[in-house]
This record gives structure tokens, C-alpha cells and sequence, in this order.
């Protein structure tokens, strides 16, 4: 059925007492909305930070009587608009905006309900969830690109961070032999567990919480798609992950954070040109035999 959409324009503070009244008024559900596209980055663990500008957006019933429910909120003190929305499949609409997508050469990330468009190549079938990761973001697709350039026959990847499972689930399914994904986030577990299941390589997919891994972890490849706070908090912790010679991947990073990331790993690993995409970037490199005496300097 139709259905009658209030869209209020407020600030932060005000936006979540404005939510309970439009809930308290019939909305059968209330949204947040950024008014200007301002990014919002590394919330701190249980925030959920708002916009300066704020729309707070209230759907209801079509027979909703909106002059009583002007009057009830008192509109006239806000910005809003009231629109009629067509009666639409929202849950088809919203598979719709989710495609097949190629990452380098022969890496493909499918959602489940789309046909597989190159079968002869190396399909992940992943679907958007609760945790992050499904390689639309220029983070993960600089990730994803980067794997699909590795040899990683027979190797042992750990993806530190793992959200949804789809950096190590595309590296096993690109030839590792074994992957390793961690992350403070029980949720985040349970979806890579179900990813991998999926793609039916969950036999080679161990998953740990940060706070539970074994000390004594190492792999050939480390991949740590997350924010540069952390990527620098945690370089010694990361670095210890990684074999000499081996390979490692990070992003999360905005281009203006990438010289500070790198002086937290330069001192160990030689790093290759950083790749960008949009105002993200990746950082990579192979680890030396011992740290580099030249930048020990700067850890």
C-alpha cells in the first residue's frame, strides 16, 4: 500500500527526541538521514553519532489524518515536507541496487540473488548484512584488487578485522590454502561464519575474537581493513602477524591519514607506491628479514 512520508530537518540534538515523538504520533518507523553528506568517522564502541544537520524521516500510514498530526508535533516550528510514496516492492527496489562487481582480473563479488556473470571465474556470492564489507566501498575494493594480483597458492591469509568475511573468503577462494579472520565483534564472526558457508569454504576459515587469539598467530599474507587510528595504535601487533618476507594490506585510511600510517610500518616492511581510489587509500608492502635500521627512528 501507499504510505505517507514526514521528513524533518533538525540538528543532532534534537533528532532523537523528535524520533521518539513521531513515534509516539503512529510512525510505523523512523529513520536518520544526513542532510549534507558529512562523513562520520571512528565512532567510539555503543556511539551512534548523528549529523549537525540532521533529517529524522517518519513513514506512515496512508489514511494517517496529517493536519491532526501537524498539529500534534507542531510543525510549524520545523523545516519538513510531506510526501506520498508509491506502493513498491522496497525489498526488490532494494536488491536492485546491488550488482555483480569485478575486482581485478578474475574476482567477482555476487550477491545471492543475481546470476553469476562469469562462471569460469572466481565468484564470492555475498549479500549486504549487518557487518561491514561487501566490496562497495573503495576500501574493500582496493583490498579485493590488491588479493587478486597475490599469488596465494597454498598460503595462510589472517584478515584483522574481518566484518563480513569477504577478504578472506575471497583469498581462499583465489587459492590460499588457509584464512584466519578477527574481530572484536561477535556479530562480525557470525557473519563471516555464514558468508563462508556459503561459498562452502568455511572447512578453511578460523574465526577468533580479538581478545581470544592465540599469541603465537603468523601468516603469509595480513590484510587490516579498518581506520588509521587503529592501523597505528596496533602497527606492532599487526607487524608481529606477519612472516618475514610476507605479504601486508591495509586500508580504511583517507589519503591525508596515509603518511602517518606509513611511518608506523616502515620501519618493518618495504612499501610499495600507495594505491588510491576516491579519497581512500591502500597501503602494502613485504616485510623485511629484520626491521629496517634506517627508519627505526620513526616507530
Amino acid at each position: 500500500m501507499p504510505w505517507i512520508q514526514l521528513k524533518i530537518n533538525t540538528t543532532s540534538q534534537l533528532a532523537e527526541q523528535i524520533s521518539e515523538q513521531l513515534e509516539a504520533t503512529g510512525a510505523v518507523s523512523v529513520t536518520f538521514q544526513d542532510n549534507q553528506d558529512t562523513p562520520v568517522f571512528e565512532p567510539l564502541p555503543g556511539e551512534t553519532p548523528l549529523w549537525n544537520n540532521t533529517d529524522v524521516i517518519g513513514l506512515y500510514n496512508v489514511d494517517t489524518d496529517i493536519d491532526e498530526l501537524k498539529k500534534r508535533l507542531n510543525l510549524a516550528q520545523y523545516s519538513y515536507a510531506i510526501t506520498q510514496l508509491e506502493d513498491k516492492n522496497w525489498e526488490r527496489e532494494w536488491m536492485d541496487n546491488f550488482h555483480p562487481m569485478q575486482f581485478g582480473r578474475r574476482l567477482w563479488i555476487c550477491p545471492s540473488w543475481c546470476d553469476v556473470r562469469e562462471p569460469d571465474a572466481v565468484n564470492v556470492l555475498l549479500d549486504p548484512g549487518l557487518a561491514f564489507g561487501t566490496g562497495t566501498h573503495p576500501t574493500t575494493a582496493l583490498c579485493l584488487t590488491w588479493l587478486d594480483n597475490l599469488d596465494l597458492q597454498g598460503k595462510t591469509i589472517i584478515d584483522y578485522g574481518c566484518g563480513s568475511g569477504i577478504l578472506a573468503i575471497a583469498a581462499l577462494k583465489l587459492g590460499a590454502k588457509q584464512a584466519i579472520g578477527i574481530d572484536i565483534d561477535p556479530q562480525a564472526l557470525q557473519a563471516s561464519r555464514d558468508n563462508a558457508e556459503r561459498n562452502q569454504v568455511n572447512d578453511k576459515l578460523t574465526l577468533y575474537l580479538a581478545k581470544d587469539r592465540p599469541t603465537d598467530l603468523v601468516a603469509d599474507v595480513v590484510v587490516a581493513n579498518i581506520l588509521a587510528g587503529p592501523l597505528k595504535e596496533l602497527a606492532p601487533d599487526i607487524t608481529s602477524l606477519v612472516k618475514t618476507e610476507g605479504d601486508l594490506g591495509l586500508s580504511g585510511i583517507l589519503t591525508d591519514q596515509a603518511e602517518s600510517v606509513t611511518l608506523a610500518y616502515r620501519p618493518y616492511f618495504q612499501l610499495d607506491p600507495i594505491a588510491t581510489q576516491e579519497e581512500w587509500c591502500r597501503i602494502t608492502g613485504k616485510r623485511y628479514a629484520q626491521s629496517n635500521p634506517q627508519h627505526s627512528d620513526n616507530n
